[in-house]
């Protein structure tokens, strides 16, 4: 199933999963250019990403990750994003492999919401089925020239993805309290994936720089 964004589809208010950055760990996928650091801090991390994206059929991205397996309900707040190209990315990655061609689905903001393609606002939901095959996006049903329906909202641009089997929401907020539906896909992932944050440049030759903060996870 692959399913546009609900204009008036909330969740509402609901408990937030607990605070976790434990177990953590950050590497570059796919050989990018310029290599991509973490910086830990109180509430999470400032990290700088390099690489050419994270779509087509193979991604370069920095990835900090763990490994959980099961159903997850994961959520995280970007406080800020510098980006180095219209088409920077930083989001919450769910992946298969560390591979560069890996099955994935990948909850994103871009800085700001200048129409992009199909897209005007901040968020965009995208996903590749098979290893190697090309990615494809799930994109606001509010299309330009209408206000955005999602919009960036920085510091307080929030992520979260629910998996439930092989069926995953992806919700906005701007609170991390009250939740309102993107857009939800089958996708059928391995039981035990990578998940975390994830930034990609998309410019080759200049760094993106995003704070992820208040990071949250139950089972």
């Amino acid at each position: 199933m692959n399913t546009a964004s609900l204009p008036n589809a909330a969740l509402g208010s609901r408990p937030v999963p607990a605070p976790s950055s434990s177990g953590f760990t950050n590497l570059d996928v796919g050989s990018p250019r310029l290599g991509g650091s973490t910086k830990p801090v109180a509430a999470g991390w400032d990290i700088l990403g390099g690489g050419a994206d994270i779509w087509g059929k193979s991604d370069q991205f920095h990835f900090v990750f763990k490994e959980m397996s099961g159903d997850f309900d994961i959520a995280i707040r970007v406080e800020s994003f510098t980006p180095a190209h219209l088409y920077s990315k930083a989001g919450l990655m769910i992946r298969e492999t560390l591979e560069a061609n890996s099955p994935h689905l990948m909850f994103f903001v871009f800085s700001g919401n200048a129409p992009r393609n199909n897209n005007l606002g901040a968020y965009e939901l995208q996903f590749r089925s098979v290893a190697g095959s090309n990615c494809q996006s799930i994109y606001p049903a509010v299309r330009p020239p209408a206000p955005p329906e999602f919009p960036a909202a920085y510091p307080n641009s929030w992520l979260r993805v629910e998996r439930r089997g092989n069926h995953f929401l992806a919700f906005a907020s701007t609170d991390g309290k009250t939740w309102k539906l993107y857009a939800e896909h089958d996708l059928a992932l391995a039981s035990t994936v990578k998940v975390g944050p994830a930034l990609t440049s998309h410019n080759p030759q200049l760094p993106a720089k995003a704070a992820f903060r208040n990071y949250t996870e139950s089972k």
